[in-house]
């Protein structure tokens, strides 16, 4: 179970990546200018505390791998991450065109990520 909660610090660091990445990706210094000044601010801050948030989970996967699978606080941890990535496959439902086939993708992702996280809550009985 140690390898799975690796593998979890692993996807948040990709996640992390993906973040940074957003701004050439999407092309944000084009993009984010159609914004008025305070959601363009918005969408940046959110993006940046994500990558945060994503850096500090891979952190905690790595350096306390134990204490996820054994404590009462590491398995609620692992369910709000597991509860997280599965809302964020909801919402690309919501929010995004499913006709899309990077949408298609990104919801498989999401996917597995709603189930690294919660295999050492099945399996570590």
């Amino acid at each position: 179970m140690k390898t799975i909660i690796f593998c979890c610090g692993l996807y948040s660091i990709a996640f992390a990546i993906f973040h940074i990445l957003f701004w050439r990706l999407f092309n944000w210094k084009k993009e984010l200018e159609k914004l008025d000044f305070t959601n363009r601010g918005i969408v940046q801050i959110l993006n940046t505390r994500i990558i945060y948030f994503f850096l500090f989970v891979a952190y905690i996967c790595f350096v306390y791998p134990d204490e996820l699978l054994t404590s009462n606080l590491g398995k609620t941890f692992l369910t709000g991450i597991s509860l997280f990535w599965l809302g964020r496959t909801i919402e690309q439902f919501v929010f995004l065109k499913v006709n899309n086939k990077y949408v298609h993708i990104l919801t498989a992702i999401f996917v597995i990520g709603t189930i690294l996280f919660a295999l050492p809550l099945m399996f570590n009985k």
